[in-house]
């Protein structure tokens, strides 16, 4: 009990804030994708049309080659977890000589060993969350790869065209649950900026917090990049017409 009376009642109403915002944008995106275009709603769209050709082509090394890219991509971000991690928990041992360091910046508050340790945690925790929800996604893209292997060939008579459909939806769908995982994780490494300025105080950590927020949102539903996405193929009319199960999410 002792230990958390040094932590403050402050710094526990800062991880709540910080957790709100993070968690709570996340199910408002998710909300709003399915009512009005975002960057998700549109670019699954993409992803069932891409499944459809894909099932058109013979030759499908070019497709193969952009999931592999898209893994890659997620790979790294995944390694950089393990050393941010392996980094966070060096420094948990060395948090007297961190909070030595800090006290010689003029505008970082100084903290306690205990408050240091705790805000050291809470980074922790959120590069773990961070791992795990990347490592999902490369396992999610593995998963995409096998269907791409297993696609019927266009000349292929046994296959009927609802099996196409179906295997194009669902192809589609499984990696568009892959880069909500990648997304999710990304957020994560967004969300871990703000936790950074909790060692300058904690109500520039949760003023921080509320910009990242907005930040995300300006990206996700007011871009320039979304625009185009929605103008392609005219895509943008495309999400809300009745077949839903084709394009909604």
């Amino acid at each position: 009990m002792a230990g958390f009376a040094e932590i403050g009642m402050l710094n526990f109403i800062s991880l709540g804030w910080l957790i709100f915002c993070w968690f709570g944008y996340a199910k408002f995106a998710h909300y709003r994708a399915k009512r009005s275009a975002s960057l998700s709603s549109v670019l699954h769209v993409h992803r069932i049309n891409w499944m459809r050709r894909m099932l058109k082509r013979e030759i499908r090394v070019g497709d193969a080659a952009l999931l592999a890219n898209i893994e890659r991509n997620v790979n790294f971000f995944a390694s950089s977890c393990v050393l941010i991690i392996a980094g966070l928990l060096t420094a948990l041992t060395a948090t007297d000589k961190i909070s030595a360091m800090l006290s010689t910046v003029s505008f970082v508050e100084g903290d306690s060993l205990t408050e240091l340790e705790f805000k050291l945690a809470v980074l922790v925790v959120i590069f773990i969350y961070a791992y795990f929800t990347f490592t999902w996604s490369m396992r999610q893209f593995g998963f995409a790869s096998v269907l791409v292997g297993a696609a019927p060939m266009p000349d292929d008579n046994s296959v009927t065209p609802g099996d196409r459909r179906s295997m194009a939806l669902y192809s589609a769908k499984v990696i568009d649950q892959a880069s909500h995982s990648y997304n999710n994780g990304l957020r994560a490494f967004y969300f871990s900026m703000a936790a950074l300025s909790w060692f300058v105080s904690e109500w520039v950590f949760m003023g921080t917090a509320a910009l990242i927020t907005a930040v995300l949102y300006s990206r996700e539903f007011r871009s320039s990049s979304l625009k185009a996405l929605k103008q392609a193929e005219n895509v943008g009319d495309k999400i809300f017409t009745d077949d839903k199960e084709l394009y909604r999410q």
